[in-house]
């Protein structure tokens, strides 16, 4: 996870946005279109960083299918204490 982690965030381009999404999925769930609003980031490219979060275990969605929420998984808190170590090094 840990390599997962400083590849997402700090070794590839997007990572910037990719630590803004799961700063604001920690304050609360959200849709995709909510986070496109409050990050000030187009909806599709939300959606792009959604799916590698996603993918790599960061992020997981509930049940539905419209206005789906985003959620922070289990794993990844375990893992926090690396991400905010990552996190001193994005610009």
């Amino acid at each position: 996870m840990k390599k997962a982690l400083w590849y997402l965030f700090a070794g590839t381009r997007g990572g910037e946005n990719r630590v803004r999404i799961v700063l604001a999925l920690s304050n609360r769930p959200m849709n995709a279109n909510r986070l496109a609003t409050e990050l000030d980031v187009g909806y599709r490219t939300i959606r792009h960083h959604l799916d590698l979060l996603e993918e790599h275990d960061v992020v997981e969605s509930g049940d539905s299918d419209y206005a789906k929420l985003y959620f922070l998984t289990d794993r990844f808190e375990r893992h926090r204490d690396t991400f905010e170590r990552i996190t001193e090094h994005v610009d």
